[in-house]
Order: C-alpha cells, then sequence, then structure tokens
C-alpha cells in the first residue's frame, strides 16, 4: 500500500507542465552541445557526487560528451585547502569552464554554498545550466538553473 502512495506522488509531480517543460529543454541542450562538442561539468556533493561521476562516466561512454566531473579526492582535497571548501568547484571550473558549455548541478537541499558558487561562475560564462534538487523545492539552487 505504501508503495502505491510514492506511485501516486511521482505521477503527480511529473504531470507539472513545468517539469515536462524543463526535461524537454534540457534533453534539446544535451542534443545541441553534442553536436557543437561542448563540454558537459557534473558537480555535487557527497552522494550527489557519486551521482555525478557516474552520470559524467555514462554520458562519455554511452553518447562520447565530454564529460567533467569534481570528485578525485585530491583535486577536491587542494581546492578546498588553497580556496575554501565554498569556493573549490569555482576555482576549478574558472580553468575548464567556456562559454556555452554545460554545468550540471545536484544538490538534495539546494544550499550548499560551494554548489550555489560555482552555479554563479558558470552562468557567467553559459546560460546551458541544470540543476536537480530536492527536499524544499523552494531552494536556492533552484533560481540558478
Amino acid at each position: 500500500m505504501q508503495i502505491f502512495k510514492y506511485q501516486q506522488e511521482f505521477n503527480k509531480y511529473f504531470e507539472s507542465h513545468e517539469i515536462q517543460k524543463n526535461i524537454k529543454t534540457s534533453i534539446e541542450l544535451f542534443c545541441e552541445s553534442k553536436l557543437k562538442r561542448q563540454n558537459v561539468f557534473f558537480i555535487g556533493n557527497g552522494g550527489s557526487n557519486s551521482i555525478c561521476s557516474h552520470m559524467m562516466e555514462d554520458f562519455a561512454k554511452i553518447q562520447k560528451f565530454k564529460t567533467f566531473c569534481f570528485s578525485h579526492p585530491a583535486l577536491v582535497t587542494c581546492y578546498s585547502n588553497d580556496y575554501g571548501y565554498e569556493n573549490a568547484i569555482a576555482e576549478w571550473l574558472k580553468i575548464y569552464f567556456e562559454p556555452n558549455d554545460i554545468l550540471v548541478a545536484i544538490s538534495s537541499s539546494g544550499n550548499s554554498s560551494n554548489i550555489l558558487n560555482a552555479t554563479k561562475f558558470a552562468s557567467n560564462l553559459s546560460n546551458n545550466i541544470i540543476t536537480l534538487s530536492g527536499f524544499d523545492e523552494n531552494n536556492p539552487l533552484r533560481t540558478h538553473g
């Protein structure tokens, strides 16, 4: 019975016109990016970072996208030590992120300062920012993508 309840909530969420529009826009963005050979960057913390790493691998392997993920432990600790954790990803993006590249930012809370700072930086170079967040639909990250 509990599974049925969750299925109803899931269906209600994805029947939203806004969600359908955003999914369609994201698919179109990826298709266009593939043709232009643009880079795709995935960022997240903890479990979201694991999702980012897996998405990076699949996008590269299956569809041959040029992909990047801020997940190597030495890279994360180096940038965090030198720039502060809240600035680490944005500083990394300053080296690699090019105009019109795609940034996929994943955060369950949508409140992580390092993710928010990275999306702010990326938005100066590209409008191609996709955010995936949950828990509270009014979280700050949602307004960055």
